[in-house]
């Protein structure tokens, strides 16, 4: 069968190539593979990954044969991977924790692009009552912030959405940002909660703007910039502020059908700003690199 694998070599991050047939164990369901969907992190530092590997951790697909041990979902179910190993195939045998049963009424595509993001900005939110806080998303324009935007509004937060500049920042009131900057300065609010995709200067400024008691929660560096924090920042009187890491990879089938719930009812938009052939994985990575794609990019397996 095909699947894209990871190449370390210029012409990567990953190539296709012919790899055996899945084999699944107890606990796990074979899952044919619809539609992958594609995370900055993991093709940026695709060296963290062996050569030759199986790449890819988000997917959609269809039960083929459902888990011996009687987990998870049945033969025929329509299903999201999520933070899964070896997603990027045509076949995939997968543990049940790591599937979400998509409801009718949600297309596939979508269900693809909930995995690692989706999963991130609702674990990050549910370590905090949301409700009349103030949380501010940076990167908000990516697929992470797209998401935590809305979830946080959900909850009852009031959400400032920060972006890379002009233009970045369409359609994010409309997911229930109340403000959309392009930069810190000057910002008189204190907030609650900052979920923080992007790291270097950004986070130390963050920092400068959380309340007493708040948290800022790191869950990207995609400014790939060092972190330097001005003498005295990190001192304060009052309630303690705290930073926080995030690189949880526990399975994530309950979220997954929270988010995929929220989803079908209409009150979770799928921000997917590209979708293609897998054949156009090449061009989609770079795309996601230089920063042109709104969101996620979701690619049909055909």
């Amino acid at each position: 069968m095909r699947a894209l694998v990871v190449d370390h070599t210029e012409a990567g991050p990953v190539r296709f190539a012919d790899v055996d047939e899945p084999v699944p164990s107890d606990g796990e369901a074979l899952v044919e593979i619809r539609h992958i969907g594609l995370n900055f992190g993991e093709l940026k530092y695709v060296e963290q990954w062996p050569s030759g590997a199986v790449h890819g951790h988000d997917a959609s697909g269809v039960v083929l044969r459902a888990a011996s041990d009687g987990s998870g979902p049945p033969e025929g179910a329509r299903v999201a991977l999520g933070v899964a190993p070896y997603a990027w195939a045509e076949r995939v045998a997968v543990g049940s924790g790591w599937l979400g049963t998509v409801p009718e009424g949600v297309d596939l595509a979508d269900a693809a692009a909930l995995g690692i993001a989706g999963v991130t900005a609702l674990r990050v939110l549910r370590t905090r009552s949301m409700l009349a806080r103030n949380v501010l998303v940076t990167g908000a324009s990516g697929g992470v912030g797209r998401f935590a935007v809305q979830l946080a509004a959900l909850a009852g937060a009031r959400v400032t959405a920060l972006v890379g500049g002009p233009g970045r920042g369409d359609g994010l009131r409309g997911l229930g940002a109340g403000e959309v900057l392009t930069d810190l300065a000057g910002t008189e609010g204190r907030f609650d909660l900052v979920l923080d995709t992007v790291g270097g200067s950004l986070t130390a400024r963050a920092w400068g703007s959380l309340a007493e008691g708040g948290t800022l929660h790191l869950v990207g560096t995609a400014s790939g910039e060092d972190t330097t924090f001005p003498s005295g920042a990190l001192f304060g009187f009052g309630e303690p502020r705290r930073i926080a890491t995030y690189g949880d990879l526990t399975p994530p089938g309950a979220e997954l059908t929270d988010l995929l719930g929220l989803v079908a009812a209409a009150r979770l938009t799928v921000p997917v700003g590209r979708r293609g052939d897998w054949k156009e994985v090449a061009e989609a990575a770079q795309a996601l690199f230089d920063r042109t794609v709104r969101g996620k990019i979701v690619l049909d397996v055909v």
